[in-house]
């Protein structure tokens, strides 16, 4: 279910409307001037915890070149050197 909700509301309330989003999983449609333009809802970005870290790190095969790129990486990140230094 989706409630609608002025932006007005939701500004004077914004911490209520995003643990009801947060913990709830409530969708919350915006309104400014009784038209609809926005909407608040739960991300569907999961932020994973460190034991999915772990997990995804045990399973992924070793890159033996990644040394090696990032040696790259950090090469040209140096800066030029100043021409006009004697």
């Amino acid at each position: 279910m989706i409630t609608t909700v002025s932006s007005t509301e939701v500004a004077r309330h914004l911490g209520d409307y995003l643990a009801r989003v947060k913990h709830k999983g409530e969708r919350f449609i915006l309104t400014k001037n009784h038209r609809p333009v926005a909407e608040l809802s739960p991300t569907s970005h999961r932020i994973g915890t460190v034991a999915d870290l772990l997990r995804l790190w045990r399973h992924d095969p070793e890159d033996p070149a990644f040394a090696d790129d990032l040696e790259k990486a950090n090469s040209k990140e140096l800066p030029e050197p100043n021409p006009w230094a004697s």
